[in-house]
């Protein structure tokens, strides 16, 4: 079998294609699948040019490249101002979590989905160690809180 891949450059590259595109499938950021595509134009120069690998590493790395940065940024831009995207940080807003220390105006700590936040209270009221808290707003590293029992 290595054998023949070795003589079917083109079989190495679709493998590392797909693999590339299933595993694209886990991050959703379209990174691997500007690789994947970068492997697919190495498959093509490998039939195209059977004995020049190294015609069809250049050519797979210079496709790669030229769709991370051209256009993968658009492809994000328009996800990302698509009707109902929410961010993780948006996606954070109505979540609940516990006071891990006392809240107030200007300080605190929450833990909210196994993590540890700053945070702060929403209209300045302190809320207790311990409390359960929902999430208000995000604001940079910093959530913004009120007791879940109002």
């Amino acid at each position: 079998m290595w054998d023949w891949l070795s003589a079917n450059w083109w079989a190495v590259w679709l493998i590392a294609a797909a693999v590339l595109a299933l595993a694209e499938s886990l991050t959703l950021d379209f990174t691997l699948l500007m690789l994947a595509a970068g492997a697919l134009a190495g498959a093509g120069a490998a039939l195209l040019f059977p004995g020049l690998v190294l015609v069809h590493v250049v050519v797979a790395v210079l496709v790669a490249f030229a769709l991370l940065f051209l256009l993968r940024p658009t492809l994000l831009a328009k996800v990302r101002s698509a009707p109902g995207y929410r961010s993780s940080l948006q996606r954070m807003v109505g979540s609940t979590g516990r006071a891990l220390t006392a809240i107030d105006g200007r300080a605190g700590e929450v833990k909210v989905a196994g993590e540890i936040w700053q945070a702060r209270s929403f209209n300045e009221e302190p809320i207790e160690e311990g409390a359960a808290v929902e999430i208000y707003e995000v604001d940079g590293t910093t959530v913004v809180v009120y007791p879940k029992e109002h």
